[in-house]
């Protein structure tokens, strides 16, 4: 969140982390002779049937007669905006066996790769290729893998490049057949609206279909998924079947589970079904103006006052004062600060202290700036007589150690040590306490592709470093809404990238957090999906309050294909979310500045 204009800080970071990985790639570059059996599996490597067997990302691909590497045509490919014109296919392949893959290529910035290796997916780059230049890089496939994708593509923001006699040379694949009948299906958590299930893993499959009651409502990449949007004390039957290629295995045998009562954990604390979340700008000012709390409107059902700040970006010492006079002639008084902040209360308003922002560096890297957070959050939530707490940590606020790898059980000190002080905070003020995040799809979505430093080193330790925190409080957290905004293109469970100021990126990236994914591609480190209900999209109410400003008609379509399954476009989502909490926004003052644009078109499609 900003106190000023937008900025946007993300696509070096993305593109650092990328090339990161992608360099890492290349080092296995040297391939190792291939066997008497071994065959090129590519099927049209030269593209001397123009793209049949390829999938290119938009209109990004096309074959042509020059230049060309061998034959008559070669692929032409050109990014464009967000998309870096990747074309892949889909090659069938043997368990544990190795490939060699390799293409020649012309053009800066042309990238080689294999994907669903199920061991260690491959990568290689080249700079500047100026003439034809040859791509080359191995792998083994898994105990299980019957077929990996392999693509090539450019990077944002370059000229064309051309690709040709590209070839996977290695055993033939089996024919696919369909998959075994899962086993082992359990439960391994149950709340009072959702039911987590895990099973054996299937020799074969390529995903798995979750159904309740003979109804499909899920679908998991992994031997594990949680189903959600349940009622509280009810009897629920689950089955699970696995796919491929060829088709879908017979469902398992049934396990019976019956939900929680409800009223405790990260409940909705007495929120409404469809929630309007927004910033007040409490103690600053910018472009947007000064909005005293007693004339933020009735639509309000969260308020977050930004910002609480700390003394030093280390102290953990926490800070929040009202506006100077100075810098808002209009501030209220104290006295008429809380009194406002008590009659929002009692219209059964929520009244949070937002920590952090963009120029509020937050890190408890010892556990003396832990108690020191609890402390003097406490002391702000009893001043103002405040309902609970929002964590907008941002710039280098959380970060992991080379070295914390797995988001459930992290070892950096300025995540354990938040997480630490929340719970605190938790259990002093006991279930009414209202917890909600807002950080960066860099430090959530992100995750998907890259954790920390990487495997490798060299990656951003910032990406995806919210996901620990927002995992080990989960049954505290209240609402998440991830920043839908000021972002980079993400790389969505349909592995094409998104890029924000349209439906498209909404669905894309709250469907991630519904549904839940691998982290960095780690299929046996899955984050696990959260409830509708603890979700909520964040959106800058105009377009002067952030990059990525999404318009009405936009953002009701998102709405539309999460809640309804309707609109959805060419993005497939993995539920219907119809408990979906509602929506966020960046902020107040900027909604006020802008004639209450984006809080008068929530009232009118929820119906307020």
């Amino acid at each position: 969140m900003e106190r000023t204009g937008p900025t946007v800080r993300f696509s070096g970071l993305l593109a650092a982390a990328t090339a990161a990985v992608l360099a890492a790639g290349a080092l296995v570059a040297t391939a190792p002779a291939a066997g008497a059996a071994d065959v090129n599996l590519a099927r049209n490597g030269g593209f001397e049937s123009g793209l049949d067997g390829w999938s290119c990302t938009a209109a990004s691909g096309a074959a042509v007669s020059t230049p060309v590497h061998g034959g008559t045509k070669a692929l032409k490919a050109t990014p464009a905006g967000s998309d870096n014109a990747k074309c892949s296919q889909t090659i069938t392949v043997k368990p544990n066996s190795s490939y060699t893959l390799s293409a020649w290529v012309q053009g800066s910035y042309v990238y080689l790769g294999a994907s669903g290796t199920g061991t260690t997916d491959v990568s290689t780059w080249t700079q500047s290729s100026g003439a034809w230049k040859q791509l080359t890089t191995t792998f083994r496939t898994g105990p299980s893998t019957t077929s990996v994708s392999v693509y090539t593509h450019g990077w944002y923001g370059t000229p064309a490049h051309y690709v040709d006699d590209l070839t996977l040379v290695g055993p033939g694949g089996d024919p696919v057949v369909i998959p075994a009948v899962p086993a082992g299906l359990k439960t391994t958590a149950i709340t009072s609206s959702s039911v987590a299930l895990s099973w054996n893993a299937v020799s074969g499959a390529s995903g798995y279909n979750v159904y309740r009651g003979g109804t499909k409502v899920a679908t998991a990449t992994g031997p594990s998924a949680t189903v959600t949007g349940l009622t509280p004390s009810t009897a629920y039957s689950f089955q699970v079947s696995a796919t491929n290629a060829a088709g879908e295995s017979a469902k398992s045998a049934a396990v019976t589970a019956t939900t929680t009562a409800g009223g405790g954990g990260g409940g909705d604390t007495k929120l409404p079904a469809r929630a309007l979340v927004g910033y007040l700008h409490s103690s600053f000012a910018n472009g947007s103006g000064y909005t005293r709390m007693a004339d933020v409107p009735d639509s309000w059902d969260v308020i977050n006052l930004a910002f609480g700040e700390p003394t030093s970006v280390t102290s953990g010492d926490i800070r929040f004062a009202l506006c100077p006079v100075a810098e808002c002639p209009n501030v209220e008084s104290e006295a008429e600060f809380k009194a406002a902040i008590k009659a929002k209360q009692a219209a059964g308003k929520k009244v949070l202290i937002s920590i952090g922002g963009q120029n509020g560096q937050v890190q408890l890297a010892s556990t003396a700036a832990r108690d020191a957070f609890v402390t003097s959050v406490s002391k702000i939530i009893d001043t103002y007589g405040l309902d609970g707490l929002d964590i907008d940590f941002e710039g280098h606020s959380l970060s992991l150690n080379t070295g914390d790898t797995d988001f459930r059980s992290p070892t950096s000190p300025v995540i354990v040590n938040l997480i630490s002080a929340v719970k605190s905070l938790k259990a002093k003020y006991g279930s009414d306490f209202v917890l909600t995040m807002a950080p960066e799809t860099f430090f959530v979505q992100l995750g998907y592709q890259f954790y920390g430093s990487g495997p490798w080193g060299g990656q951003d330790p910032r990406a995806g470093a919210y996901l620990p925190v927002i995992h080990a409080l989960r049954d505290d957290l209240t609402l998440l809404h991830v920043q839908d905004y000021n972002s980079g293109p993400i790389m969505g469970l349909d592995n094409q990238y998104h890029s924000m100021g349209g439906a498209d990126f909404h669905i894309a990236m709250t469907d991630m957090l519904l549904a839940g994914f691998p982290v960095a591609g780690n299929t046996s480190r899955v984050f696990p999906g959260l409830r509708p209900d603890q979700v909520a999209i964040g959106l800058p109410a105009s377009t002067q309050a952030g990059n990525g400003h999404t318009t009405p008609a936009e953002v009701n379509k998102a709405l539309n294909c999460l809640i309804k399954k309707t609109d959805c476009g060419s993005y497939q989502t993995h539920g219907t979310w119809s408990d979906l909490r509602g929506l966020m926004t960046w902020s107040i003052n900027w909604d006020r500045f802008n004639n209450w644009e984006f809080s008068r078109n929530f009232d009118a499609y929820f119906g307020n």
